[in-house]
């Protein structure tokens, strides 16, 4: 039975990894900060952290897999001192299979949390350990959270000529798992959203769902940044799409009067 640890296996998309490997009958551990938090039935729990080290021999202790799903683009450390100190620790207990999400454009687009997610790319590459790389685009889960977070004002400035592809975290899933119970596959496919979308459209969807009226005014988007967004380095050209729409995935969370839980958008805990 093939063991796994899954990073981030508590947040939006860990823990859909976790629920999928457990389903196929790997071995699932999870490494977490908290000594609470929930886990499926049968899953392991490793309280460790990435940055200062701590319980990683533990948590890698006989695994042959590892799904890197912790992130936060608050802080930036975990991507470039964690990952680090992640892949020495697994050096030092064997050979295991490490498996990275990352997101499209972070080689196109200068962002400084895309920045830290390519050199965490570059660290992996580099490990001499067997290596997978998925680049997915935004989740549904963070699109939904900005949007919610700008209609909080009656007149929603957006950026002009901006484009997304959102994800479901459920998609970006299964194909993590799939790799995490295959062999090193090197840089796979991209995966992205079933459509492409502009910006005011995603707004629409959701004042609509949350009956919401806002005033939608379009800004001009300068710099090097936006000019990357418009011209479509967040979107997925040829590689894999998921299945659930943005839409659809709005019409399961957002009710009118039912407030958007803003985990993304604020601060983090220290």
């Amino acid at each position: 039975m093939t063991t796994v640890l899954v990073t981030g296996g508590t947040g939006a998309l860990g823990r859909q990894v976790v629920e999928r490997l457990a389903d196929s009958g790997a071995g699932v551990r999870v490494l977490s900060r908290r000594t609470d938090a929930p886990v499926p039935e049968g899953v392991g729990l490793v309280r460790g952290d990435l940055i200062s080290g701590r319980g990683l021999d533990d948590a890698l202790a006989g695994v042959e897999a590892v799904v890197h799903c912790a992130s936060d683009p608050r802080r930036l450390e975990v991507e470039i001192d964690g990952t680090p100190r992640l892949l020495d620790a697994a050096k030092g207990v064997g050979s295991p299979h490490v498996i990275y999400v990352s997101i499209v454009g972070v080689d196109r687009i200068p962002f400084g949390y895309y920045q830290a997610k390519l050199a965490a790319e570059t660290v992996l590459r580099d490990s001499g350990l067997p290596w997978t790389i998925l680049r997915a685009t935004q989740f549904h889960d963070l699109v939904l959270q900005g949007l919610a977070a700008l209609a909080r004002s009656p007149v929603v400035p957006l950026p002009r000529g901006i484009r997304a592809q959102p994800v479901d975290t459920r998609d970006v899933a299964d194909r993590l798992a799939t790799l995490a119970l295959g062999g090193s596959a090197g840089r796979v496919p991209d995966v992205g959203g079933p459509r492409v979308e502009r910006a005011e459209d995603l707004l629409r969807v959701y004042t609509e769902a949350a009956g919401l009226r806002r005033r939608v005014v379009s800004v001009p988007a300068p710099g090097r940044m936006m000019r990357a967004f418009r011209a479509g380095a967040n979107l997925v050209e040829d590689g894999d799409l998921g299945t659930r729409t943005f839409e659809e995935f709005v019409r399961e969370q957002v009710r009118p009067g039912k407030p958007v839980r803003l985990t993304y958008y604020r601060r983090p805990r220290r």
